[in-house]
């Protein structure tokens, strides 16, 4: 039989536990306060109600006098002597759930922990190293959206298949090489000479003009791809839970980001703007003579009885000038994503915080420092989670020590 002392000491371990865990725990989320059972006692004055308790307890412990009002709650203080084995068998069969309670609320609070993140270290080598650890996850992040399909693969695959293409067939070439605007241009090159069959300068010249029109394609497709690099880079911001609680360095990071885009945006369009000009720059001659030569004069003599060539003659001009157009597009708008990904998509994957690691490595002890600074409630709510948390531990260990002696 479980002696008065015994069970006193069961009582006033659960209360001592309770009573620790009220500081730090609201009673909505942890309710195990009403785990030991309560006896009240209702009635007038001078009803007998402190004798009622009194003689359940089997002590004296209530004030007297006609002012004492008595609506009490017996938790298992050390003053009291319980005489009910029943009460035992009741708070003992409670005990299993209470613990498990208790041990779901530490998973709770260390995931809360977890979320919430590590302290920041003091020392500059630990603080260079957990900031060059969030710039690696920062950027394995923004790897895995470029690479993984949308919202980054996939939007760039769609820049090149769809939107350049459709750029490319938008060009108007009908109009630049009309009959007009052929004519104009050729005698605008090489005058008017009646001699000149195939006017060498004038074709040029209107492959030229047509190929200015590829220049506004390919700097719409570095844009585009430089606009879905940005938005990976603010959704790896966004999605990389460790920055959230750092906004000085969340901020640099993304600075840093956004600078070098801006770096591969420019080469990017650099690239791509030199390889139309290439394309204008030298004419594949041999193009041109795979077309008889009744091709490249429309048909025609040299001169026509009025001295002047007729429209069919330019319009074969412009005809050839469209074919060899349509074969420079061709190569443009298989070289333009080559010379987009490797200058952009590339560099991005492998070093979007290259020059940002070149500036840590300068960088004081304060100024590091100042990169990991936290939010306040951010650093007050961890501090009052690592108190709940200890705190449930040690409710644990004793809650366990309590079930190893039943």
């Amino acid at each position: 039989m479980t002696t008065m002392k015994g069970l006193i000491q069961l009582v006033n371990t659960l209360q001592q536990v309770f009573t620790n865990l009220r500081y730090f725990v609201d009673d909505d989320y942890f309710p195990v306060f009403a785990v030991l059972p309560s006896i009240a006692v209702v009635g007038g004055q001078s009803s007998g109600k402190s004798s009622v308790l009194e003689s359940i307890v089997g002590r004296d412990f209530l004030p007297r006098g006609p002012v004492a009002m008595t609506v009490a709650v017996v938790e298992g203080n050390a003053t009291l002597g319980f005489q009910n084995l029943q009460l035992e068998s009741v708070i003992r069969a409670r005990i299993p759930d209470v613990a498990s309670l208790i041990s779901r609320s530490i998973d709770d609070i260390e995931s809360e922990l977890n979320i919430l993140g590590r302290p920041i270290p003091i020392d500059g080598g630990a603080q260079l190293y957990t900031i060059l650890e969030l710039c690696r996850a920062f950027e394995q992040t923004f790897k895995e959206h470029l690479v993984g399909g949308r919202p980054g693969g996939d939007r760039i695959h769609v820049v090149f298949e769809h939107q350049l293409t459709a750029a490319l067939r938008k060009i108007p070439m009908d109009r630049h090489l009309s009959v007009k605007n052929v004519k104009r241009v050729v005698y605008e090159a090489d005058g008017y000479q009646p001699h000149l069959v195939a006017p060498e300068l004038g074709y040029r010249r209107l492959i030229e003009g047509a190929l200015t029109y590829f220049r506004g394609p390919a700097e719409a497709s570095v844009d585009a791809v430089h606009i879905i690099l940005k938005e990976l880079v603010r959704k790896t911001i966004a999605g990389t839970q460790e920055l959230r609680r750092l906004p000085a360095l969340q901020s640099e990071i993304a600075a840093a980001a956004y600078e070098a885009l801006e770096k591969f945006r420019e080469e990017s369009k650099k690239t791509t703007l030199r390889l139309v000009d290439m394309e204008s720059s030298y004419i594949n001659v041999d193009f041109f003579r795979k077309f008889p030569q009744e091709d490249l004069t429309g048909g025609i003599p040299a001169t026509s009885p009025s001295g002047r060539f007729s429209e069919a003659h330019f319009q074969r001009i412009g005809s050839t000038v469209s074919s060899y157009v349509d074969m420079v597009s061709h190569t443009l708008k298989n070289s333009i994503p080559k010379a987009v990904v490797h200058c952009q998509v590339r560099e991005a994957k492998q070093g979007l915080l290259n020059h940002f690691y070149t500036q840590l490595g300068s960088k004081e002890v304060n100024q590091l420092t100042e990169l990991l600074a936290e939010h306040p409630e951010l650093m007050a709510k961890r501090e009052k989670c690592s108190k709940r948390l200890a705190l449930c531990r040690s409710a644990r260990d004793e809650i366990e020590s309590i079930l190893w002696t039943s």
